[in-house]
Order: structure tokens, then sequence, then C-alpha cells
């Protein structure tokens, strides 16, 4: 059976995720996944459900008593999983990262580590998975009411970006729409207004990115703000505010400015809408899984799906 990923229809759900992460797994089988500190119960019920599931093998580094514990308290055959031994979290970063940048594992997935730690490793010059870009993180998730997925970046990597790492984070993001079917993605790069305020240095850099997109220095993507979060999604917010604009009420993709909204952003919707979300490091040579550690079993689990997918899609996205 061949797989052509150059050209797929738009993903529009995490049920559609779901299958074409089944079908990646199905044609080219499943991928494997290293998990750093896999000594949490939702890391475990997320790794195991993807395992029946069929989308990943996963190898769990941590500490073999705990991970033994966690499991059987689950009910889960501690037989169907790979389980290695690691001093501490900080231990289980490396080997983990190791075990994927040597092509032993396809994806890396953080655990009952801390970010700091987990990414560390991950950007160790040595055995890390460093491209030379820079890495952010992106939060997909579908919203009641709309036809399609979201894209929301940076709310867990990049503190407070400057001009050129928000360039990179929007280029990430755009990448991941990409391996999705979505092309050309439409960017709404956020604020608290929709006009350039020479005293709002958010709404001024954000004006420059989309100046350069309309340039053509941003590729595969259609650009603009600054715009605020109603006129980005709701065509009706923007039609009552007056705004003309290819992205306004049809954005793909939710820019922020600093880590602080991102990360309010996304645990908002998490933890108040309750959305389906999935959450990936972008920028480095693998798919890292990097999800809060006090995230939803479903969150981690759709994670994995969306790594799954990303990790076959990557090399053809931009062929």
């Amino acid at each position: 059976m061949q797989l052509e990923f150059r050209e797929i229809e738009p993903i529009k759900s995490m049920n559609q995720l779901l299958d074409l992460a089944r079908l990646v797994a199905q044609v080219k089988g499943p991928k494997k996944v290293a998990v750093a500190a896999a000594t949490e119960a939702h890391v475990i019920e997320a790794v195991n459900e993807a395992r029946i599931e069929g989308l990943i093998e996963p190898i769990l580094f941590g500490n073999p008593e705990r991970m033994r514990k966690i499991a059987q308290e689950l009910g889960i055959s501690v037989e169907n999983l790979d389980l290695r031994p690691a001093r501490d979290p900080e231990e289980a970063a490396e080997l983990a990262t190791k075990a994927v940048s040597s092509g032993e594992a396809d994806i890396l997935m953080k655990g009952l580590v801390h970010s700091s730690e987990f990414l560390r490793a991950a950007l160790n010059r040595e055995w890390g998975l460093r491209t030379g870009r820079l890495l952010s993180h992106v939060l997909v998730f579908e919203a009641q009411g709309y036809d399609r997925l979201f894209f929301m970046s940076d709310g867990a990597m990049n503190i407070n970006p400057g001009l050129k790492e928000k360039i990179q984070i929007v280029e990430n993001a755009v990448t991941l729409a990409h391996a999705l079917g979505i092309n050309p993605p439409r960017v709404a790069l956020l604020a608290a207004v929709e006009v350039v305020n020479p005293e709002m240095e958010t709404a001024v850099e954000d004006a420059i990115i989309a100046k350069m997109a309309d340039r053509g220095q941003i590729k595969g993507a259609i650009v603009d703000g600054p715009l605020a979060l109603d006129n980005a999604v709701s065509e009706e917010a923007a039609r009552i505010k007056g705004i003309k604009s290819p992205v306004a009420g049809k954005a793909d993709i939710l820019i922020v400015d600093n880590i602080d909204v991102g990360n309010v952003f996304y645990k908002s919707l998490i933890y108040f809408a309750r959305v389906r979300g999935a959450g990936i490091i972008m920028g480095a040579r693998a798919p890292l899984v990097l999800t809060s550690r006090a995230d939803p079993e479903e969150v981690k689990f759709l994670s994995l799906a969306l790594a799954v997918v990303l990790a076959e899609r990557l090399p053809y996205v931009s062929a």
C-alpha cells in the first residue's frame, strides 16, 4: 500500500488527526517513542493507549520499580512495556534523548521531569537534537463551533521572544500546519489592538512581520497583525470593527507575544473550555512531545498521535 504525503486533505479535527496517525502506523509501522522519566500515571496511560492503538512502541526511562507499580495500579501489563533504568529524571532525559539521536527511537516525550531538564538534554551539543533553528511549542486544538483546527504558539518555550525569534515561531507553526495539510494557513499575530500603535512594541513587531510576509520573506502562509483575538477568530467581530483583512475571522494560527499570555491561553483552553488539544515542540531533528506534567491523559495521547504524523510528514513537507 502506497502512502503519499506531499498532498493531503486538510486535517480539521482531532478525530481526523487520529485517523491519519493510524494510517501512518498501519502503512509505515508504529513509531518508537523514548519517554523521559515515565513515572507518572497519565504518561503511562497515554503511552499504553497509543501502544494498544498500534501507533507507537514505547521505551520508558526512569525508576523501574516506580514504573511497574504505576502500571500495575492502572491494570497495565508491564510485560508489554520496555522499561529502562535511570537514576533520576535528569539521567532519564539524557538516555531518552540519546535513544532518539542515535536512531533507536523516532520521538522524544517528556514525562515527570522539569521542562528545563528535558530541553537541556534535547539541546545538548554532543548528542542532542539541535538543527540550528529556534525551538518553539505549538498547541493544536479544536474548538466547538469551528470547522478547523487552531494552532497557538508559543506558550511553553520562549519567554519573551524578540522580532527575530517571533519570525521563527511563525515559521515553525506554519511548518506544522503544512504537515497537517493546511496550506496556506492564515496566521494572526495577536495583540490587544488591531491598529499599529507606536507605543505598543507588540503591535509594531506584528506589523513588521506581516509586511515581511507580504514581501515574500515569510513563505507558505497568509500573515496579518496586529489583530485582537476576537478579530482573528470571529468574522462578525471583524465586520463590526470594520477590519478588512484576509486573516480576520479566518485565522488558523494564533501567535502570542510572550510565554505568560501563551501559557494562560493554553491552560484556560484545557481546564475551562475542556478543548481537545495536543502539544509539540517544533524546530528539532525529531518531534518532541512536551505537555504540562499536570495535563490530562487525553492531551498526552493526542500529542503522541500528532508526533506520529509529524515524524512521518516532516521529510515531505518542504519537498
